[in-house]
């Protein structure tokens, strides 16, 4: 009866460090998804970036010359023009519009 009861304690003992080792693969595999969406995430708005600079400085041939902060300042001011930036903007449909 002792043997009995120490088997079925090694069994459990057996399969509750398989639950556990499946529970730290299921945790690694979750954290290996989670990089590659953030990755993709990352790509996606870095392509996003570089075409919209790009579009910017094709409309503006002076922009690949300005600092960051020369640019920024340019938009601000651009924006705050009377009929200009910003009633356009307001009129533009948003990403989650359908036209």
């Amino acid at each position: 009866m002792h043997k009995d009861s120490t088997a079925q304690a090694k069994q459990k003992k057996d399969e509750r460090e398989e639950v556990l080792k499946k529970i730290r693969q299921l945790e690694n595999r979750q954290k290996i998804l989670e990089n590659k969406l953030r990755n993709e995430e990352r790509r996606v708005r870095t392509r996003r970036l570089i075409e919209r600079g790009a579009v910017l400085e094709g409309i503006f041939p002076l922009a690949p010359d300005l600092s960051g902060a020369e640019v920024k300042a340019f938009l601000i001011a651009l924006s705050h023009l009377p009929g200009g930036a910003a009633e356009l903007a307001a009129k533009l449909p948003k990403s989650g519009d359908k036209p």
